[in-house]
């Protein structure tokens, strides 16, 4: 089977589609510009991150009061050095969590042993503006507030408008984990005026993972000096070093880097943020509309659904095994996701990478095949989930 998408000719078999919140299905020219082998030091390839980086602040708006800067390794890495590097040692955050980044954020902070307090809002509300308006009021040593944008255990897309709207109103500091929304969901500096946000390559600008980046207040990288526990993820030291002689630190992941540069002109002859929401919406609403046709229920009300990744309750059909549901469904061309759900049984389908709506249409006529294969008639999570 083949798909004709407006993201090039896929054929079934060559590869399966990948319908998770990154590592993600790349296009064709993304991949080539891997072919090439790059010295570290040379003046080409020094050219390539300054463009990557001058990229990655004009998409927030950040001018002349903003800087990127690009850390090797995962996201996490760059959470990590973000957090280390920002929140001073005798700082305290408030750590925002409805699933699983934000906890990851937490035990970040406890590993490098920084204060925190935590508003923890389960698997699938939202923090809300007036509840952290109230702690923030009644705490005083809060310096900093994390937010993860969309957090993607569940999908969920948090009001980070709201959330920057109230932490600016009592002078506190943002630090946004973006890693899933950033080049897809607009976030610009003149409406969030964030201390510094994460995101990281193979997301929503749809690279290779080998590193993250932080865009950040050139302020805040000032003055975060001598604050990180860390010598590789220190964000000040890589800024310096970077802005100083135009090279990495230590080695780079050449070929993501080189690979992201184009991932980024694609991005951009897209329409940018506004043209990959409006591909990843429409994935969204094919696949999420599709999906209740068939009687399966999402997690999420519709109001708080990301273009990014939506949950599903797994059916409570007794012939229903996730396992085999993945397998089946990989059979067909596609790789879905695990559930992190800490309440029910669930899977996860994704909407970002060089995906359109052929493709979502191909992918809910593989899982009614699949289910229909298991003998799964009972779409329906088990009674009281939701």
């Amino acid at each position: 089977m083949q798909y004709s998408t407006s993201q090039g000719d896929y054929i079934m078999g060559e590869e399966p589609y990948l319908l998770t919140p990154g590592p993600l299905t790349t296009a064709a020219s993304t991949k080539a510009a891997m072919l090439k082998d790059w010295g570290s030091w040379d003046g080409d390839f020094k050219a390539v991150t300054a463009e990557i980086r001058a990229r990655l602040v004009a998409m927030c708006e950040g001018g002349d009061a903003y800087d990127c800067v690009p850390m090797q390794g995962s996201g996490t890495f760059a959470v990590e050095a973000a957090l280390s590097s920002f929140i001073p040692k005798d700082g305290k955050a408030l750590v925002l969590m409805n699933g699983a980044y934000g906890k990851r954020a937490g035990k970040i902070l406890e590993y490098i042993g920084r204060d925190f307090v935590s508003l923890d809002k389960g698997d699938y509300l939202p923090p809300m503006p007036e509840e952290i308006d109230e702690i923030l009021k009644n705490d005083k040593a809060i310096t900093h507030v994390l937010a993860v944008h969309c957090e993607t255990s569940s999908g969920i897309l948090n009001p980070l408008k709201g959330i920057s709207d109230v932490t600016m109103k009592h002078g506190r500091k943002l630090i946004v984990d973006s890693m899933s929304a950033f080049g897809a969901v607009p976030v610009t500096v003149d409406e969030i005026p964030f201390e510094a946000l994460v995101s990281s390559a193979n997301k929503c600008i749809e690279g290779v993972p080998g590193f993250g980046f932080v865009l950040a207040k050139k302020s805040a990288l000032e003055a975060s000096k001598g604050n990180c526990h860390s010598l590789s993820l220190d964000l000040y030291d890589q800024w310096i070093y970077m802005n100083t002689s135009g090279q990495w630190r230590f080695t780079p992941p050449t070929h993501t880097v080189v690979a992201f540069l184009e991932a980024l002109r694609l991005h951009e002859a897209e329409g940018g943020v506004a043209g990959r929401l409006k591909r990843y919406s429409q994935n969204r609403d094919t696949l999420v509309g599709g999906m209740k046709e068939m009687g399966f229920v999402p997690l999420l009300d519709e109001m708080w659904l990301s273009p990014i990744i939506t949950t599903f309750f797994s059916p409570d059909d007794e012939k229903f095994d996730f396992t085999r549901f993945y397998d089946e469904i990989k059979s067909r061309g596609f790789i879905i996701y695990p559930g992190k759900l800490t309440e029910a049984e669930s899977f996860r389908i994704g909407f970002i990478g060089a995906l359109d709506k052929s493709v979502m249409e191909g992918v809910l006529k593989a899982i009614a095949e699949s289910c229909a294969a298991m003998g799964v008639t009972n779409f329906a999570p088990p009674a009281g989930v939701k």
